[in-house]
């Protein structure tokens, strides 16, 4: 019988396990998966390497439409305690103040965010450490086998590994590139701090198309100052190693119109960077097992919809999908199709790709078609600005006005 220490177990301790699912994999899509499941009542396994998860640059914001997503799950207020909350954000466009946005949104360390979510994981559903081995699934019955030989039987096999490869292999099921290198992410703090800050928050779009980058996104995560930058470069190459050697220089070049508010870009950390592909699954319709989240296709941070995506997986998933399989025996491909085929998943994902390859073309791409898009969109957006003044240069006037 297998022994619970905290919210841990160890696997050694372990010996069989039965249950209903098994998750491998406890980042964002499994623990999440694993934790609205066994609210419900299922049995679950959910197995990870790592207690812990570590320091890793990802995700840091989410707008208020991924948080109704956690809040439809439940776990709005686990996340909302592990965040910090912004509504303000100043948006610079064209080298000039372009909008005030009112809007919700929520920044947080990727690693403290995924260990919370952990912390908070029913009693009933205990993080199993260990490492996966072995493999085999089926039409009725899923089997784990980890490192030190213990064993796990499962009616339905869940794989959430994000970019992790070794399940993928041991089940048979290949990863395709779309788009390699599509888009790599920076992310840094500043020496600023919140206080210090001219506001809560800012965004600031790049001016030239030369440059390749999409934006730059400043915002309060705790009690310091975040930069996120999005562009469509790779790792190696001159530009982006220039960068990481004097962030605060090229910021400066770059983005000189909102350099005083971010204290001339001096940067108080060292610049972390992740390069993305865009990928899909191939061969994942099969008995037993289902890919979610990164697992299952990949898509670009820029346009800010990944953490979007999976969890549509997991509430479509724990609403629909699995009730559903448990009711009746087996758990063969035709099943496990419908997940695939949902409708929602099937939007959610499409529309993901969709708006990874666009802003992508809108930002760096030189033919023709994009160029056009470019000077329409900077035009319209112009004539915003300079209507905003004349507005802003009327009102200051009327008062003068008034008292002829």
């Amino acid at each position: 019988m297998a022994t619970r220490k905290g919210s841990e177990m160890t696997i050694a301790e372990a010996g069989q396990t039965e249950v209903d699912v098994a998750i491998v994999g406890a980042g964002m899509a499994g623990t999440t998966l694993a934790t609205v499941l066994g609210k419900a009542g299922r049995k679950v396994a959910l197995i990870d390497p790592h207690r812990v998860h570590h320091d890793e640059f990802r995700a840091e914001k989410i707008g208020m439409d991924q948080m109704l997503l956690f809040e439809k799950l439940g776990l709005d207020a686990t996340v909302k305690r592990l965040v910090t909350s912004i509504s303000d954000t100043h948006v610079f466009r064209l080298g000039q103040f372009f909008a005030h946005e009112k809007k919700s949104e929520f920044t947080f360390s990727y690693g403290a965010l995924i260990n919370g979510l952990r912390d908070a994981l029913p009693p009933q559903v205990p993080l199993m450490v260990g490492k996966v081995t072995e493999v085999s699934t089926g039409p009725d019955r899923q089997r784990l086998v980890l490192a030190d030989g213990s064993v796990i039987n499962a009616r339905l096999l869940v794989v959430a590994t994000g970019h992790g490869e070794a399940v993928r292999r041991a089940v048979g099921v290949e990863r395709i590139e779309q788009s390699k290198a599509h888009s790599l992410s920076m992310g840094f703090d500043l020496a600023i701090s919140p206080r210090e800050f001219g506001h809560q928050s800012v965004t600031c779009y790049s001016k030239r198309a030369a440059d390749r980058v999409a934006y730059i996104s400043i915002f309060p995560l705790g009690d310091k100052m975040r930069a996120n930058m999005f562009v469509y470069r790779t790792v190696a190459e001159p530009w982006t190693r220039a960068f990481r050697q004097d962030p605060q220089k090229m910021l400066c070049e770059l983005m000189p119109e909102i350099s005083a508010l971010c204290g001339n870009f001096e940067v108080a950390s060292p610049v972390e960077v992740r390069q993305i592909s865009l990928n899909t699954t191939q061969g994942h319709r099969r008995d037993g097992v289902i890919f979610i989240g990164d697992a299952f296709c990949t898509t670009c941070p820029t346009p800010g919809v990944g953490i979007g995506r999976v969890m549509t997986d997991v509430d479509q998933l724990h609403s629909v999908h699995i009730p559903r399989w448990l009711e009746t025996p087996g758990m063969t491909a035709d099943k496990i199709n419908a997940f695939y085929d949902d409708p929602v998943k099937v939007a959610t994902d499409a529309d993901g790709m969709r708006v990874s390859y666009y802003a992508r073309s809108i930002t760096a791409e030189t033919g023709l078609e994009w160029r056009v898009r470019r000077l329409r969109n900077n035009t319209a957006r112009q004539l915003m600005i300079i209507g905003r003044k004349m507005r802003h240069l009327g009102q200051r006037r009327a008062p003068v006005a008034n008292m002829q």
